[in-house]
């Protein structure tokens, strides 16, 4: 092999490395993602469970502010 070929496959190798780093980067993204999504799909529906559970509470006994009589010393 002349120095060129040489030059030439050492380039080539030097790409197929760089390629399967890539690729195994790739899939850890990947699945980086695929995982906060289902994170994200979980909470969104524990969110609209506690939408629902909140809006199902009956109103505390409670009165307002607006609603209380005054003391008797008013």
């Amino acid at each position: 092999m002349t120095d060129n070929e040489l030059r030439l496959q050492k380039q080539i190798d030097d790409l197929e490395i760089k390629q399967a780093f890539q690729e195994h980067t790739i899939e850890e993204l990947n699945d980086a993602i695929t995982q906060q999504q289902m994170n994200i799909d979980k909470m969104t529906t524990q969110i609209a469970f506690l939408v629902t559970k909140l809006k199902a509470m009956e109103p505390a006994n409670i009165a307002s502010m607006s609603e209380e009589t005054p003391p008797p010393h008013y």
